[in-house]
């Protein structure tokens, strides 16, 4: 039995407050970081360090400045001593994102934190470190499945209160993603070591009805939010969609977390433990960045890839096939309303739209697709038999060198082991969809069809049919990121802008009639739609604005010069997807007796187990890819 209030001998009496750790008799998996789908980085995504043969794994919190640099700021046994590089996370791949500064808290006195306050042998623990990041343009101050930060919670002896027992809170991890709980207890002592108690800021346990708080190993420096606010899901049901009440106002940064223990079988759920925000900011003597390349939906991610799979859905003639395509448009795509909101990060083992599945899943588990995405179409033989011609010019007007031997033999010629096989991947794909229309398969033939999306989507950028996809000088690295920056970033901060662009280029961007023709036709069908696209927007364009438009600004600016050609770019990226999927199934259904269709969308698990299948339409490099007759085939087959 616990008192409600502590009676002291000098006559005050201190109210006492009591956690109740429900029992959790669910294990926790192991925190796995998402695979987040751009490279636009900021709060919630997740920062590595190597240490002694061993991995630390923790959040990026927010940016921070001393008014000379900016910094990601995290946990201190995260980001270590001076000079240890730290690296996080995009598509699966590792990227530095700069060293540590060298700049961190550890353990204080209580008192030396919270001046005029009793605990001669109370440390309070604090845990943050500065990791000072390379290159300012590529992050956001915006926190990923939050948004922009609002004014600083500011926490001190005077501004604590017990009101503060049961607000609501949330945050985004980098390995549990968005977690919500609630203030528990304030100066929680969580250990107590050779006669000193320590103690932190904050307790953070789950709301009502709920056994834990979610959080796991990885989720060490994100940065904790009040919540008081309509969650963006409320606001849309009450019509108020994208205008919270006004911006989370940020309060902490976690350091830690606990399971407390409770009597019998079973554990109580995790507790998140974490320092207050203002302290850090006080003695670090840095300021929060709330204003720096805001402007992006809450998440951000692989727009133009889910547009041109969802818009294509709806240009496809065949009245039942295209009844069919409509129905699982969000099995392919995302409508335009989820790409205004933002593209979430992927999750381990939960569904992905089916035309992001090739950079989002086969990127880890299908090593041998990596050079489907793309083909330098004009890379320029200097010697050889190919002297001065491209791929381009190759294949211009001559349909028949649209074939891997031919292109093995470009390749070779320029000494090229990284041979982009776009067009062939494409081939490959229309005949497995030919095959199962002639079986009647309709999961099979729309499941390949919205995979075949992806290489499609490609097709129409310019920069992933371009030798310039990496700028001009390959060495230098702010260049090397306008790939990124203008697919990815400029489409995710203009979502709203560009669903308006191509609104408006439907009516004026022809595409190409039904490809019947079989596998060879859709790979010149793809060729002729990269033909096209650096036509309308021609890499080296993109990549001079680039460099000519450094720092806050470039976003903006290369969506006035580029969004309404990139919207054309994409639409034809569309129409060319759906005379596609039209082609194999007139070429596959001839003669197909009566068939009934399905009424509503495939169920997720059903298209899961195909796509995660390495055996459905396997990937396979070009160089390992030949002719037998109308079909492609691995050598080995």
């Amino acid at each position: 039995m616990v008192p409600p209030y502590l009676y002291l001998p000098d006559g005050r009496v201190i109210p006492t407050c009591v956690v109740v750790a429900e029992r959790d008799t669910q294990a926790r998996p192991a925190g796995i970081p998402p695979i987040f789908p751009s490279d636009l980085l900021g709060g919630g995504y997740p920062v590595f360090t190597d240490v002694q043969g061993q991995v630390h794994l923790g959040s990026l919190g927010c940016l921070v400045t001393d008014g000379d640099s900016t910094y990601a700021l995290t946990n201190r046994h995260v980001a270590g001593p001076a000079g240890r590089e730290a690296y996080t996370i995009v598509a699966g791949k590792r990227q530095s994102i700069g060293v540590s500064a060298g700049r961190e808290i550890g353990n204080r006195p209580f008192p030396e934190i919270y001046p005029g306050w009793p605990g001669t042998r109370v440390l309070l623990n604090l845990d943050v470190g500065l990791i000072r990041i390379d290159d300012v343009t590529r992050w956001t101050a915006q926190v990923y499945g939050i948004g922009q930060l609002g004014p600083v919670w500011d926490l001190h002896t005077s501004s604590y209160n017990l009101d503060m027992i049961g607000c609501p809170v949330a945050a985004y991890g980098a390995a549990s993603g968005k977690i919500e709980g609630q203030i528990q207890a304030l100066f929680f002592r969580h250990k107590t070591v050779g006669g000193m108690e320590y103690v932190s800021d904050f307790l953070i346990g789950p709301r009502a009805k709920r056994q834990s708080v979610g959080t796991k190993h990885g989720d060490s420096g994100t940065i904790w939010f009040e919540d008081n606010d309509l969650s963006l899901e409320q606001a849309r049901a009450q019509g108020k969609a994208g205008k919270q009440a006004k911006l989370l106002r940020p309060f902490a940064i976690q350091w830690g977390a606990q399971t407390l223990l409770s009597g019998g079988p079973g554990t109580s759920g995790e507790y998140a433990l974490a320092t207050a925000l203002s302290t850090v900011c006080r003695d670090l003597e840095v300021d929060i960045i709330s204003g720096w390349n805001v402007g992006h939906p809450e998440t951000w991610g692989a727009v133009g890839h889910y547009k041109v799979g969802n818009l294509a859905c709806g240009f496809v003639e065949d009245p039942k096939i295209g009844k069919l395509f409509v129905l699982n448009r969000e099995n392919i795509g995302l409508s335009d309303q989820q790409l205004i909101d933002g593209v979430p990060a992927h999750r381990p083992g939960a569904f992905v739209p089916l035309a992001d599945v090739a950079d989002f899943v086969w990127r880890s588990s299908r090593r041998l697709d990596a050079s489907n995405h793309f083909a330098d179409m004009d890379q320029e033989a200097t010697s050889g038999p190919f002297k001065g011609q491209t791929l381009l010019s190759l294949t211009k007007g001559k349909p028949s060198n649209v074939d891997p031997q031919v292109w093995n033999e470009f390749y070779a010629s320029i000494g090229e082991k990284k041979r982009g096989a776009l067009p062939f991947r494409v081939w490959l794909m229309y005949d497995f969809m030919v095959d199962f229309a002639e079986d009647g398969d309709l999961l099979r033939f729309l499941c390949a069809g919205g995979l075949m999306a992806h290489y499609v989507g490609d097709a129409c950028q310019p920069l992933h049919v371009s030798r310039l996809h990496h700028g001009l000088h390959k060495d230098d690295e702010d260049e090397a990121a306008v790939h990124s920056v203008y697919e990815t970033n400029m489409l995710n901060s203009h979502a709203a802008e560009m669903i308006a662009a191509i609104a408006k280029a439907k009516k004026t961007v022809s595409g190409p009639k039904a490809v019947t023709g079989g596998g060879q036709a859709a790979a010149v069908a793809a060729v002729e739609l990269m033909r096209r696209t650096v036509d309308r927007l021609p890499p080296l364009e993109i990549v001079e604005f680039f460099n000519q438009h450094p720092g806050h600004g470039r976003l903006a600016a290369m969506w006035d010069e580029f969004g309404d050609r990139t919207a054309q770019c994409l639409v034809d990226g569309a129409k060319t997807l759906a005379a596609m999927w039209d082609g194999a199934w007139r070429r596959g259904s001839k003669g197909l007796g009566t068939i009934k269709f399905p009424k509503e969308a495939f169920e997720h698990k059903k298209l899961m187990s195909l796509y995660n299948d390495r055996d459905f339409v396997p990937s396979f490099k070009l160089q390992d890819t030949v002719r037998d007759g109308d079909r492609l085939v691995a050598k080995d087959n």
